[in-house]
């Protein structure tokens, strides 16, 4: 047999009422319909435990197993050798095994990366509770010690840029930087 898995309809012709049949060359020479129909019959389980090997779900399995079928039906008339039918479909469900896991690792390699992992509801909650914990602590600074830790840590600007922007000296940011962040560390420490 030349390529089982085609989808030729070699062998197929009309009979004298029309409809489409088996010639009879194919029927000399190919499988016949009985002969698939008793393969599906002895062999379904067997073709579907060799897909199992192969595959990890029940639904795909099924699926190649029956699709071995409908190929191994359409290229039944190129069949040279009847006997070997069910060799053409376990080969069948090998190659179609092998096509569907191809696709599956082409469609994960596509597919958008994950998130980082979303916080827990429990951490959420102890992250906010945090959060205003640190607004309280900051609002209880001195006006100057809390511009100069907003600007500095949560505006990301470099002393230099904080002098200009609150028009004080280096030193100043400095001073009410390293002041402010003690006092910091103590409020917050006194609130747990």
């Amino acid at each position: 047999m030349a390529a089982v898995p085609g989808q030729g309809t070699a062998g197929a012709g009309r009979s004298a009422d029309g409809q489409l049949g088996e010639t009879d060359a194919t029927a000399r020479t190919g499988a016949s319909v009985d002969l698939l129909t008793e393969t599906y019959q002895a062999h379904y389980r067997s073709l579907l435990g060799l897909a199992a090997l192969l595959l990890d779900d029940t639904a795909s399995c099924e699926d190649v197993v029956q699709e071995a079928f409908i190929r191994v039906h359409a290229a039944r008339g190129r069949v040279r050798e009847p006997e070997k039918t069910l060799a053409y479909l376990r080969q069948t469900v090998v190659n179609l095994s092998r096509s569907t896991l191809r696709r599956r690792i082409l469609g994960l390699k596509l597919l958008p990366k994950p998130m980082p992992d979303a916080a827990s509801a429990e951490e959420g909650a102890y992250d906010a509770l945090e959060r205003d914990a640190l607004i309280t602590a900051l609002r209880g600074l001195q006006r100057r010690q809390r511009e100069v830790l907003v600007l500095r840590y949560f505006s990301d600007m470099t002393e230099v840029q904080v002098a200009e922007a609150l028009g004080i000296s280096l030193g100043s940011v400095k001073a009410y930087g390293s002041r402010g962040i003690a006092a910091l560390r103590a409020r917050m420490e006194a609130q747990r």
